[in-house]
């Protein structure tokens, strides 16, 4: 049955503003050329989306530039603003942007494990209220859409984060905090390595990838998982909660409240600042887990030379856990260290692949992407000696930026959908 008239009108005028959002300002040939939509056809859709407020001329094109024909047409940006947050076991992070992406205002602020619950709170909406100020005084509009990213299960029937053993009480009252204090923004709650994914695969090392498995260290350890690009969040939203994965090298067992005997006590921040220790390597200062280890790998990659010094042939996966006691490399202490960082690492990624067949795995987090390619072609040559499967492993682009550059994309497709929607007429 051919589409009514309103109805192909919403969807020409939803892929005029989906290409301004992807390509930026635009004439009405470019917009014709694009959708391959008649002429008539494009220039009623304008008249529609400029008489909506929702895009406006931005400029004009061409040698001559004058004329409707050189009119520049862009998304009236500033109609709303978007803000991401990243919710980490001791900070929180918000960043503020317009419709196109722009950012506005950005902030971080520490939440120290000695603040209370409703102090910890307070903290992170203080926060994010001076970051809205801030972007409104940018020129931002009212703070339309909020896109959080937190550690722990999201239930995928009522979106809501859900109590999780080890993560801080607060994580879930500031959710709901939020909301209160912008009753008129549409706050949702993701996971942080999903959002990471989505992420990475918009902007980062997964381009190109419409399959593939982001594995997150940072504090703890996290996967998420793309298929036919797709999210996958499982059942009870707990696709990808790798750290409860049992695997050889750990002192026991994980269980259903604690993922300390799991994959988690090989590759969490806390265990590889251990492993570091025993290749004589010091965490320098007082920070917290996750940006210690990821310091750690950091500084091993850089004593080990730029190609990491990458060992080849001299050892399998599980070469260098805690129960084995072998003796770290002898090449230096920086790539024995890497060296050992990778058979763990390759353990829970050869895993997932004889399950997923990925394709590609991309190293996320603060550790994965300092670790960089160094780490990443270490832990390729591993699984390549584990699995038949071709995967290939490459180091995140985005880094720890990813939560954030998730949310606010999330942010983004939510906000376009309700104000972006056109009008039927």
């Amino acid at each position: 049955m051919p589409a009514s008239p309103s109805t192909a009108r919403a969807i020409n005028d939803r892929l005029a503003l989906a290409l301004l959002q992807q390509e930026g300002a635009l004439t009405a040939g470019q917009l014709k050329q694009l959708t391959g939509l008649s002429r008539p056809t494009v220039a009623d859709l304008v008249e529609r989306l400029t008489a909506s407020g929702l895009i406006a001329v931005v400029g004009e094109s061409g040698e001559q530039r004058r004329g409707p024909n050189a009119r520049l047409y862009g998304i009236v940006a500033d109609r709303a603003c978007l803000a991401a947050l990243d919710i980490r076991t001791e900070s929180v992070s918000v960043l503020v942007s317009d419709l196109v992406g722009r950012v506005l205002a950005e902030g971080s602020v520490p939440v120290g494990s000695e603040a209370g619950e409703a102090a910890a709170v307070e903290q992170a909406v203080g926060l994010v209220e001076r970051t809205a100020r801030k972007a409104a005084a940018s020129g931002g509009g009212r703070l339309h859409t909020v896109g959080i990213g937190a550690p722990g299960l999201v239930d995928p029937a009522s979106g809501e984060l859900r109590d999780s053993a080890g993560l801080p009480a607060w994580h879930r009252r500031l959710v709901a905090a939020v909301q209160e204090r912008f009753p008129q923004a549409r706050v949702s709650v993701e996971n942080e390595t999903n959002l990471a994914a989505l992420a990475e695969q918009r902007e980062g090392a997964a381009r190109d990838r419409d399959t593939f498995v982001l594995l997150w260290l940072g504090h703890g350890c996290g996967a998420a998982v793309v298929l036919d690009g797709s999210l996958r969040r499982g059942a009870s939203g707990g696709t990808g909660e790798i750290g409860f994965l049992p695997v050889p090298g750990t002192s026991g067992l994980p269980s259903a409240t604690d993922c300390a005997g799991g994959y988690h006590s090989l590759v969490a921040a806390a265990a590889i600042t251990e492993l570091a220790g025993r290749h004589g390597l010091r965490p320098a200062g007082s920070t917290g887990p996750a940006t210690a280890a990821a310091a750690l790998v950091g500084e091993a990659v850089l004593g080990a030379g730029e190609s990491g010094e990458v060992s080849r042939g001299r050892r399998g996966a599980g070469g260098d856990h805690p129960a084995d006691g072998r003796p770290p490399s002898p090449a230096s202490p920086e790539a024995g260290f890497l060296d050992a960082l990778a058979d763990r690492v390759a353990v829970g990624v050869a895993a997932v692949v004889a399950v997923l067949d990925p394709g590609r795995v991309v190293l996320g987090g603060e550790i994965g992407a300092a670790g960089g390619t160094a780490l990443a072609t270490r832990v390729e040559e591993r699984l390549r000696r584990m699995s038949p499967l071709a995967t290939e492993v490459r180091a995140s682009v985005l880094g720890g930026e990813a939560v954030l550059r998730g949310a606010l994309l999330t942010a983004r497709e939510r906000a376009q959908d309700e104000l972006f929607a056109p009008r039927e007429r």
